[in-house]
């Protein structure tokens, strides 16, 4: 998706509208992060298909998810704080 800030600059744009789009990147994002995070845990913890999951690899997906979970977040926090700190300067 473009850059709807960008895309909008210099133009007379709906509000409204400008608020919807901005949520549905973010949603097209964080279904794209789910799906990878998806992916890289399947491969890491699945050793061989079977009809059910083991407890081993329910709790290695799990763990792998949610340590993914916290680096986004702290990346995020971060990222934010830097940003605060240079407009501060």
């Amino acid at each position: 998706m473009a850059d709807f800030d960008a895309a909008s600059a210099g133009k007379n744009v709906d509000p409204e509208l400008q608020d919807f789009l901005m949520a549905e990147k973010q949603k097209a994002q964080l279904s794209a992060q789910i799906h990878e995070f998806n992916d890289i845990c399947w491969e890491k913890c699945m050793d061989k298909p079977s009809n059910k999951l083991d407890s081993r690899t329910e709790t290695c997906l799990n763990n792998c998810v949610n340590r993914f979970i916290d680096t986004s977040l702290f990346t995020a926090t971060r990222f934010a704080q830097t940003l605060q700190n240079a407009q501060g300067m």
